[in-house]
């Protein structure tokens, strides 16, 4: 599902919404445990799973940028700072699996935005293929939804 960017009183929202046909457990590991983390988002690694606690950015240059988990709810939600943004995680148990919804509160669009959405919007179908062992072509979907989120933020506000 191709995510939602709505314009609010204090900025924008993305939402993207994944229905997983695993245990709610185990689509939490996913978000939390970081040998699993690792596999669909390289450069994070959660160093303190708590309210309150770090998630660490590698900028790959040797440098590296804290974020703060500004709600924990285990097995429910995680949410953090993504620069001046902030990013969540949702999740909620379904008859058929698990229901994930991420949203990205956005301040300010910037030329950065639709890498990020486009970036999360393949994050999100790469642990759907990790989840079902499938195989995923992460760069030319990349590129695909980079040129969608492009246009849509075109159109916003």
């Amino acid at each position: 599902m191709n995510g939602v960017i709505l314009k609010t009183s204090k900025g924008y929202t993305a939402t993207f919404e994944r229905q997983f046909q695993a245990p709610i457990e185990e689509v939490w590991s996913w978000l939390t445990v970081n040998e699993k983390l690792s596999q669909w988002f390289s450069e994070l690694h959660i160093d303190q799973l708590r309210d309150g606690g770090l998630i660490t950015f590698d900028m790959g240059n040797g440098a590296f940028e804290e974020m703060v988990i500004t709600d924990y709810q285990k097995q429910e939600v995680l949410e953090f700072t993504w620069a001046d943004d902030l990013v969540r995680f949702e999740l909620t148990e379904e008859a058929y699996g698990c229901k994930l919804i991420f949203i990205e509160k956005i301040k300010t669009i910037t030329e950065h935005t639709a890498k990020d959405l486009a970036g999360w919007h393949v994050c999100l179908d790469v642990i759907e293929a990790l989840i079902s062992e499938k195989m995923f072509d992460r760069n030319s979907a990349w590129e695909k939804w980079y040129i969608e989120y492009t246009n849509a933020l075109k159109n916003c506000g």
